[in-house]
């Protein structure tokens, strides 16, 4: 679990505490957070790094069109293949939330190097609707397909 921020810290992470939070309550064990600024050569790093001993990395924040959101550039090219449809799902249903604001979202998914990685915005709202509606029931899908559990 990584989230992307140049101000957060532990105390602060709303976003990576509850996506800690969800996932253990769905019975998944988190065994890597990390916050660090958004900065395309640390998260790739990181996801290569730590891939090799997670099944999933999720990541929060910096998925937007500011200068400083550069996750989804960092994420897209580790992917070896993208699930689309979590994007645009994604979208669809924070609609249905923030209205037309959701089609700035950059949130992406998909497998790299054998492993689930997925991006989402830093926001709680985001990181829940996220996790809930389109994560937590597929990951153990997701785990199988890919031989990993």
């Amino acid at each position: 679990m990584i989230t992307v921020s140049d101000s957060r810290t532990e105390a602060t992470d709303a976003s990576g505490k509850l996506i800690r939070e969800l996932l253990a309550g769905a019975g998944h064990r988190v065994s890597y957070y990390e916050i660090m600024p958004d900065e395309p050569s640390r998260i790739a790093a990181a996801v290569s790094a730590h891939r090799s001993a997670l099944d999933a990395i999720v990541i929060n924040g910096g998925t937007g069109i500011s200068p400083r959101d550069q996750t989804y550039e960092a994420v897209k090219g580790l992917l070896d293949k993208e699930l689309d449809g979590f994007g645009e799902l994604f979208r669809m249903l924070s609609y249905q939330e923030i209205g037309s604001a959701a089609f700035l979202s950059r949130a992406i998914a998909g497998v790299s190097a054998g492993k689930i990685v997925v991006s989402l915005p830093g926001s709680p709202a985001a990181c829940r609707l996220g996790l809930e509606k389109l994560l937590l029931p597929e990951l153990g899908h997701m785990a199988n397909q890919l031989g990993l559990v």
